[in-house]
């Protein structure tokens, strides 16, 4: 059938079916461009050939991929932890302080951050790569830093739990930058606990506010610091509360002994506080302090004394056959510090101790109720450290406000300790008054007083103390006094020889205005001061 014979066809057809005019026309058209190839795809993929493939491909970039593990370059002397469900920077400090350089875990947060860019926010994301910074190869072995007994120390005194912080690295610091050069710190308190970490069947149960010995001395080593461990001996409720077969017992009722209802005084002639509070002083001697100072080396002074009973009374350490309940409590303090110091010394560290200021005065009750025999006790130490605290010496010398006279109750003790030692060698560094009880006239000129006065009467170097370790007055009065060479100090310092210092006239201290009520009754001072925690022994 030729062309026009089929379109006559399709003609005839559609119109036996009645299509339109333009029906009809539209359906040739198609016809025809479809006989000769011509019929195109549809509209839209002519549009955009490749609208399949754009379309594919968009799709899959709104699919996240799996996450790489990013590789994290860790720097010489760190370590690379991966951050657990719940983990935070605070609390990862904490489980890698003890093996990184840093001496608190703030400071270790603080590094952290920065080693890892600046990194913001508390907690991390479980599987977060974290950088630790400063960790070490092995523990911190530290070595004292050895200095002659005469050594002149200007320290101020930091209870266990304010040494091991961030605010008493900053109270270290500071006194460093004002002219200080040793600092006392607390290994063991009146109360019992130990600050370190100290395996012995008697410290246990403990928590260690010093988590690191011989780290936290080389701190003070690097700062050019005396390190001074003070621990009380044997002043201990802690181990009279677990160990109470340790305790002073009583007379009447067989049960320990309470001084003034209190409960903690272990017996100082029982072999086994002996033991252990010397154990304890040669484990800290052999962590690199440079001194160990004894503190509550003596017996109850307050309290039933006729109802306290001693181990040495029924069974003396020596075993004397001829009388031993005549032993004085002087002859047991005295055999303990022979003991101590001949295991101590030969560590190279200087043994210090603490004393009543009060027994300048040699008064017999005083000695038969401490046994602290001045002339006894410096035959077995380096130092001895008065506690001359004026607002302590109440009622002496018909000084009705003793806290407001310190140039007179310096003077006297220092006279006093200084010829009942004369002929023992013995050092004299006191314990000064860095607290306003019972006075009003504690300034800076108050503590500059105390340190010249100690220092014309022979006294070699002073210590501060202050219960709450707020040393605000000495801060303003020490650089005065470093300006006045020779005056106040000599200013030795850590490995450097001491140049000569010239006498001067002593100040007085400033007198209380006389319109002014002080006293030993109380008062607006003593209600000021009514919480902080003064009384040392």
């Amino acid at each position: 059938m030729s062309r026009f014979s089929m379109l006559g066809f399709l003609t005839a057809r559609f119109s036996a079916a009645r299509l339109s005019t333009a029906s009809l026309a539209v359906l040739l058209l198609r016809l025809s461009l479809g006989t000769f190839g011509l019929l195109c795809p549809p509209a839209a993929a002519v549009q955009n050939p490749h609208a399949v493939h754009l379309m594919q491909v968009k799709a899959d970039t709104t699919k996240k991929p799996p996450p790489a593990q990013a590789s994290v370059i860790v720097p010489p002397g760190s370590d690379l932890y991966v951050a657990q469900r719940g983990d935070s920077i605070p609390s990862v400090a904490r489980k890698y302080l003890r093996r990184t350089k840093y001496l608190t875990s703030s400071e270790l947060a603080e590094a952290i951050r920065e080693a890892n860019h600046n990194r913001q926010g508390v907690f991390l994301k479980s599987g977060e790569p974290i950088i630790i910074p400063g960790i070490l190869e092995s523990a911190i072995v530290e070595k004292s830093v050895p200095v002659a007994s005469d050594f002149e120390v200007r320290a101020i005194y930091l209870t266990g739990v304010m040494a091991g912080s961030d605010h008493g690295m900053r109270i270290i610091r500071h006194w460093r930058d004002v002219g200080g050069n040793a600092v006392v710190f607390d290994i063991k308190d009146s109360d019992g606990v130990v600050n370190i970490a100290f395996d012995h069947p008697l410290a246990s149960g403990q928590r260690h506010y010093i988590p690191d010995l011989p780290k936290f001395t080389r701190f003070l080593h690097s700062q050019n610091m005396h390190a001074i461990a003070r621990i009380a001996i044997f002043r201990d409720e802690h181990l009279v509360t677990t160990h109470p077969e340790l305790a002073v017992k009583s007379r009447g009722t067989g049960q320990p002994w309470r001084e003034n209802g209190k409960l903690v005084w272990t017996d100082p002639s029982n072999p086994k506080v002996q033991d252990y509070d010397i154990a304890l002083a040669k484990f800290v001697a052999q962590a690199g302090v440079d001194e160990v100072q004894f503190d509550y080396v003596r017996f109850p002074a307050e309290g039933d004394q006729k109802d306290a009973a001693f181990n040495f009374q029924t069974d003396h350490p020596d075993h004397s056959a001829d009388h031993p309940k005549n032993v004085q409590r002087s002859e047991v303090i005295a055999d303990f510090l022979k003991r101590a110091y001949a295991q101590i010394h030969p560590s190279g560290v200087l043994l210090s101790l603490d004393v009543f200021g009060i027994m300048a005065w040699q008064r017999p009750v005083d000695l038969s109720h401490t046994g602290q025999d001045i002339v006894a006790m410096s035959k077995h130490c380096d130092v001895l450290s008065p506690m001359i605290y004026p607002s302590h010496f109440f009622g002496m010398d018909g000084i009705a406000h003793p806290g407001d006279a310190p140039e007179h109750f310096i003077g006297e003790s220092m006279d006093r300790f200084k010829l009942i030692t004369k002929d023992s060698g013995v050092v004299i560094r006191p314990w000064l008054q860095a607290f306003a009880w019972r006075t009003k006239t504690y300034s800076p000129k108050y503590v500059e007083v105390q340190i010249e006065v100690a220092k014309q009467k022979g006294g070699i170097g002073f210590l501060f103390w202050n219960a709450n370790n707020d040393y605000s007055k000495p801060y303003t009065a020490m650089p005065e006094m470093r300006a006045a060479k020779g005056r106040y100090f000599r200013g030795d310092e850590v490995g450097v020889k001491p140049e000569p210092a010239t006498a001067t006239p002593v100040a007085s201290a400033a007198a209380p205005s006389p319109t002014v009520e002080t006293g030993l009754a109380p008062s607006p001072t003593d209600s000021a001061h009514h919480t902080q925690k003064i009384w040392r022994h």
